[in-house]
């Protein structure tokens, strides 16, 4: 039986390695296939609902008057809207700061078999126009005068 000649085997070991690449990345690719976190608005929960095992962020406004705090004194209930549709969100844990009603949230977790998502992590959105609560009772003279001192104090 006849040796392989060098360059035949070059070919084979660059096979096998090509062949190894492709193997772990379509491994990677399967094992990280649910951990994406996809996002979603209420409109789109309501109309087509994740799986109910699947993370996902939903993004949106807190209505107004639909915060309330439950016996336990940390989870709170509340309710995302986008204007076309509403979805009840429960989140156990301490809120953000800028958490409030009327505010922008994104609530990262899974949907509920009722309908109600259960959120493990928020995370809070302000505006473009966001002023510390330092500045917020503030005339306008007052936040230059701040701000001036600030700035000159560096």
């Amino acid at each position: 039986m006849a040796a392989i000649k060098p360059k035949h085997q070059r070919l084979v070991l660059a096979l096998i390695a090509l062949a190894a690449i492709l193997a772990a990345g379509a491994l990677a690719t399967w094992a990280l296939r649910n951990q994406a976190s996809y996002f979603y608005v209420p409109s789109e929960i309501v109309a087509n609902p994740p799986d109910l095992d699947r993370a996902v962020r939903l993004g949106g406004m807190v209505e107004m008057g639909s915060i309330e705090m439950e016996a336990d004194g940390v989870t709170i209930r509340f309710v995302v809207g986008d204007g076309t549709a509403r979805v009840p969100v429960r989140f156990k844990g301490l809120a953000p700061s800028l958490f409030v009603e009327g505010s922008g949230v994104v609530a990262e977790g899974k949907l509920a078999k009722d309908g109600t998502f259960i959120a493990d992590n928020l995370l809070a959105r302000h505006d473009e126009n966001y002023v510390p609560r330092e500045l917020q009772d503030m005339t306008e003279h007052q936040k230059d005068a701040v701000i001036s001192e600030t700035v000159g104090a560096k």
